[in-house]
């Protein structure tokens, strides 16, 4: 239905619609131009700061290889009875569970703080001592006896080397003089610890060592590098005397061949080129300690007492490496390789953080206070580590051709000790010592290598084929670093001021004496945090380090007996061990500006010494005679049961000009 109007309501409605259109459109304007208004007084703002961004990839992913390197499964060991061995008598280390002797608790010394200041309002905590105590030991005895080829032999050779372990183990303790240190228990054992090493140290010279090859170094402030005992600009890298490593079939270059799809039915040949290798060294042992003390600094340190500094290096490399090989293989490479290294590396370096730090004195601004905190007793800051590393890798080995590549690794071990510690506590404007600072480094390392080896062919034994033997390449590397940061190297008299106020601290006034505010050390500070130890001040950081390695090896060649000759490839590797110490200290000195009551001693000391046994190995014999007299051809009557192993003693040990009934060469490396 529609709805019509007449013309009269039509035209009323009409115009209370244009009425409602016109008031609209007026209040939009008016609020139009309010807002326009507005608008034109709100300020531009400024454009937005453009900073360009420079991205940069200078790595690029390598392309998809897509080869699958083949890995066959592991040959199933046999367990058998050796026919021979090569012995040198371990350490008695702690069973599992067992307290090692070393680590003896020692707790740590009982003190207690109090916290005041001029206006009571201010506490500040005072810090702790600490004490690190950390023993590394790794033990591996690796005496493999490994018998290849048709030969038909037994080596029946019997060698004990511990006579002449004990012999190099003797050497150097006569060379060191704090050997026989003990880890100190108590705040009053550290402090006889440092006074009986300084004093000790200060008698040594190196006619006291007993060898020769011993250099030692004394003075107060040593700021230089030495190497084998003599001064250099710049150390030697152990990059560049390692033994290199060998190169193995994937570090080859890649080669590509294309198969054609031609097939030809019939028979033919596969040559295969015989050779033997034997890789009986190439151990490493590696002792590693990098330490940073920063747990107390101070700009100012006052001492009421003295002030004693002792950093000390002791180096010693003992090495016998006295090998017999055989001058009968058919015109071999006959060298001992590379000789063996030994290297002592010591560096003391002495840093003055203060320098360039008082030209804010000019200005006049001084503290108009302090806030005290005390410690009552002594503060210990003590690092006590130890590294031991003792590893027996002594092989026998009797090898023939099989008609095929044949290899042999019975060395290649590594054992490494690391220690990473960095130390970083609090710091303080002013620090007061009623008693004494004593402060100590010292560093000893040790390397002992026993490489003597015994190479020999059995009669008959020949080859077309070319052939090498190395016995040498060892290295011996021994480095050592003590950087002091502080003023510990220009100790100041103790000015009356500070005595005084040592003085008031210790009656149990903390007023602040003006004297002591106008420092020019101070100018710029508006307040002192101030410390107050009643006691000493102990900081000692001691690092030992041994390792020693046994790798006396015994070869023989002999003939394969189910064939009339050989043209196979000979390698043998006897040597190229590695023994390497290396230790860090970077020491920050408890005060910029060090002022002490009583006396300032300061020395350093470095000792190295490099120890060699020139004594012919097993006498000096013929290595093939040797042989021959050691190994006996298998008949019916030797083809019996194993009657199962027999005792160490039961037959006669075979020493050069050496007697000795000590069974243990380590108990005193250990003690």
């Amino acid at each position: 239905m529609t709805l019509h109007f007449d013309k009269a309501t039509e035209a009323i409605a009409h115009f209370i619609g244009l009425f409602e259109i016109k008031l609209e459109e007026m209040r939009l304007r008016d609020a139009y131009e309010e807002f326009k208004a507005l608008e034109a007084g709100q300020p531009e703002p400024p454009e937005l700061l453009f900073v360009p961004v420079k991205v940069k990839a200078p790595y690029e992913f390598g392309d998809f290889n897509p080869k699958v390197p083949y890995q066959p499964f592991a040959p199933e060991l046999v367990g058998v009875v050796p026919w021979s061995y090569v012995s040198v008598s371990p350490p008695q280390l702690p069973s599992p569970g067992q307290p090692v002797g070393f680590s003896k608790s020692a707790p740590l010394p009982q003190h207690w703080s109090t916290a005041a200041s001029r206006t009571g309002e201010l506490q500040i905590e005072p810090p702790g001592s600490i004490a690190v105590f950390n023993s590394q030991y790794i033990w591996l005895s690796d005496n493999d006896v490994v018998s290849i080829g048709g030969h038909g032999l037994e080596f029946s050779l019997r060698t004990d080397n511990s006579v002449l372990l004990a012999d190099l183990i003797q050497a150097a303790q006569q060379a060191s003089p704090l050997d026989s240190a003990d880890e100190p228990g108590s705040a009053g054992e550290i402090v006889t610890f440092i006074d009986t090493a300084s004093q000790e140290l200060d008698s040594y010279s190196a006619e006291e060592g007993g060898q020769e090859g011993v250099f030692v170094a004394k003075s107060g402030a040593i700021d230089s590098i030495y190497v084998n005992g003599e001064l250099v600009e710049e150390a030697p890298r152990l990059e560049d005397y390692r033994p290199a490593p060998e190169e193995s079939p994937d570090d080859s270059p890649a080669t590509v061949t294309e198969a054609s799809n031609a097939f030809a039915a019939g028979g033919g040949t596969l040559s295969v080129d015989a050779s033997v290798e034997l890789e009986a060294g190439g151990n490493t042992l590696v002792n590693s300690v990098v330490l940073t003390n920063n747990w107390l600094q101070s700009h100012v340190l006052a001492v009421a007492g003295d002030h004693v500094e002792l950093n000390a290096i002791i180096q010693i490399n003992a090495y016998y490496d006295n090998d017999l090989l055989s001058t009968s293989l058919n015109n071999w490479t006959l060298a001992q390789g590379d000789p063996t290294q030994a290297f002592n590396i010591a560096m003391f370096k002495h840093l003055d953080p203060s320098t360039g730090e008082n030209a804010q004195a000019a200005s006049g601004d001084f503290p108009k206070g302090w806030v005290v905190t005390e410690i009552k007793g002594d503060l210990m800051i003590v690092n006590w580590l130890e590294q031991f590393t003792f590893m027996s890798d002594e092989d026998i080995a009797v090898l023939a051709c099989a008609g095929a590549t044949t290899s042999i690794i019975a060395g290649g071990n590594t054992a490494i000790n690391n220690v990473s510690l960095a130390e970083l506590g609090s710091y303080y404007d002013l620090i007061f010592i009623g008693g004494n600072v004593y402060d100590g480094n010292i560093i000893q390392q040790l390397n002992i290598l026993l490489d003597n080896d015994l190479v020999g062919a059995v009669n008959d034994f020949g080859t077309s084929g070319q052939g090498s033997v190395s016995a040498g390449g060892n290295l011996l590397w021994n480095y050592a670093g003590i950087v002091e940061a502080g003023g510990a190297m220009c100790v100041k008299p103790l000015p009356q001021s500070y005595l005084d106020a040592l003085n008031d601290l210790a009656n149990g006034k903390k007023s602040a004496p003006t004297d002591v505010l106008t420092d020019e050390v101070f100018a710029g500070l508006k307040a002192l945090k101030v410390l107050y130890i009643s006691g000493d001040l102990i900081n000692l950081n001691y690092i030992k380090q041994t390792n020693i390695l046994g790798d006396s090896d015994q070869v023989a060649l002999a003939k394969n007996a189910l064939a009339n000759g050989s043209d196979a490839d000979w390698t043998i590797s006897t040597g190229s061990n590695t023994l390497v110490n290396h230790a860090g200290i970077v020491d920050v000195d408890t005060g910029k500006t060090i002022y002490a009551g009583g006396g300032a001693y300061s020395d350093e000391v470095l000792i190295q010494a490099e120890l060699i046994s020139n004594e012919p190995y097993l006498g000096g014999q013929d290595p093939d005679a040797l042989i021959n007299e050691a190994v006996a051809f298998l008949g019916d009557d030797m083809m019996a049961p194993d009657p199962g192993p027999q005792p160490l003693d039961s037959g006669p040990a075979v020493s050069p000009a050496i007697e000795t009934n000590n069974a243990d060469p380590m108990h005193s490396m250990l003690a």
